[in-house]
């Protein structure tokens, strides 16, 4: 891996995202507290927008933005729900796994970025839990790279002043093997694997 590439190109493209997007999805729905943020249905292609918005935010081909919505609106969709602070780990968790059954590459520094890149958008949708109206109108599609959050955040935003904070945190190795939540509770990844049958 180098990292000239996006890591969009690292995880190995669109059919990468795909993959890693349907493994998250199937952990996600499996998951006593986690499928409940499902359980009031979703969009019958999910896992493709899932998997085009997380490409366009790590390097790919601005496939979302160009056709099914700005970062406003995939906010807004999260948000106005209250505090899910648990469902939010679980979540994570799930994320973490969901790249052993994608298959991505065996890369310990890309399954680090990709990890802290989850947690850093896991925590910009759980920004507005009081109300999706109090999204901001407009905000464009948040970006990832190599070396974190891409500048062009939105300054209002309440989590925008603590991103990089957060990055530096994902960044120095504290949480390369358990999740931290706002309340410091620990909380430890299962890398194990489920069978293929």
């Amino acid at each position: 891996m180098s990292v000239s590439q996006t890591i969009f190109d690292a995880v190995g493209g669109e059919e990468a995202f795909l993959r890693l997007a349907h493994a998250w999805h199937t952990r996600c729905l499996a998951d006593p507290v986690v499928s409940h943020a499902f359980s009031h249905g979703y969009h019958p292609q999910h896992s493709e927008r899932l998997a085009a918005y997380w490409a366009e935010s790590l390097g790919g081909p601005p496939a979302h933005s160009a056709s099914m919505g700005d970062e406003t609106m995939v906010t807004k969709m999260h948000s106005g729900n209250g505090e899910h602070v648990e469902m939010d780990e679980r979540a994570q968790v799930c994320f973490a796994q969901a790249i052993d059954d994608a298959r991505l590459p065996d890369d310990q520094r890309l399954r680090s970025m990709l990890e802290a890149y989850f947690r850093w958008a896991t925590r910009r949708m759980a920004g507005y839990p009081d109300s999706p109206d109090d999204v901001p109108m407009g905000l464009p599609l948040a970006r990832w790279s190599w070396d974190g959050p891409q500048e062009h955040r939105d300054t209002d935003s309440p989590t925008a002043t603590t991103d990089q904070q957060v990055w530096a945190c994902s960044s120095s190795g504290r949480n390369s093997l358990h999740l931290r939540s706002r309340s410091s509770r620990r909380v430890p990844i299962d890398r194990s694997v489920p069978s293929r049958s």
